[in-house]
């Protein structure tokens, strides 16, 4: 069964710097098959543009709302976004 792609760009808030939040989101979307990125925003929180079948990206949205173990997150923004990416990397800091 084909689900439909989708992507969306995430806003993560709260302790998600310094905690492995980029890393352990980068091997949990590969895991799920999501491309995109992930970055440090220089305002303390963590920027994503996922993009993969809708019931991968709603997964990893799921888990951004926990993050790694040290990791304690307050908010995450969701927007519906464009693009399709090729794998999932983490970019520079902005």
């Amino acid at each position: 069964m084909n689900e439909t792609l989708v992507t969306r760009h995430l806003l993560i808030h709260g302790r998600v710097q310094g905690v492995y939040y980029r890393h352990s989101m980068r091997q949990h979307a590969l895991k799920l098959g999501i491309a995109g990125w992930v970055r440090n925003r220089f305002d303390g929180t963590v920027e994503a543009m996922v993009h993969g079948e809708s019931g991968a990206v709603a997964a990893i949205i799921d888990w951004a709302w926990q993050g790694p173990n040290l990791a304690k997150v307050t908010d995450v923004q969701v927007e519906e976004a464009q693009g399709e990416f090729d794998g999932f990397g983490t970019l520079p800091d902005a």
